[in-house]
């Protein structure tokens, strides 16, 4: 069954999968005060997106698992 949130936790995932995005823009554009809205934390809890060190950047990642689960998106 999908909730309602499983669309804005791929719309995470594919706007990361597009190109990794540095940690503070990620944080900046998804986060939330609102504690029923956890995308951040759902995608990363399930593996869908990770933090990668690069240089001396933190980025985040859509993973194998996360790019799976779009599945057909573009």
């Amino acid at each position: 069954m999908t909730t309602p949130i499983e669309p804005l936790i791929l719309d995470l995932v594919e706007w990361v999968s597009r190109a990794p995005r540095p940690y503070a823009e990620v944080i900046e554009a998804w986060r939330t005060s609102c504690p029923r809205l956890t995308v951040w934390e759902d995608a990363t809890d399930r593996g869908l997106i990770a933090c990668e060190t690069r240089g001396d950047a933190l980025w985040v990642v859509a993973t194998e698992r996360g790019r799976e689960a779009l599945g057909g998106r573009p």
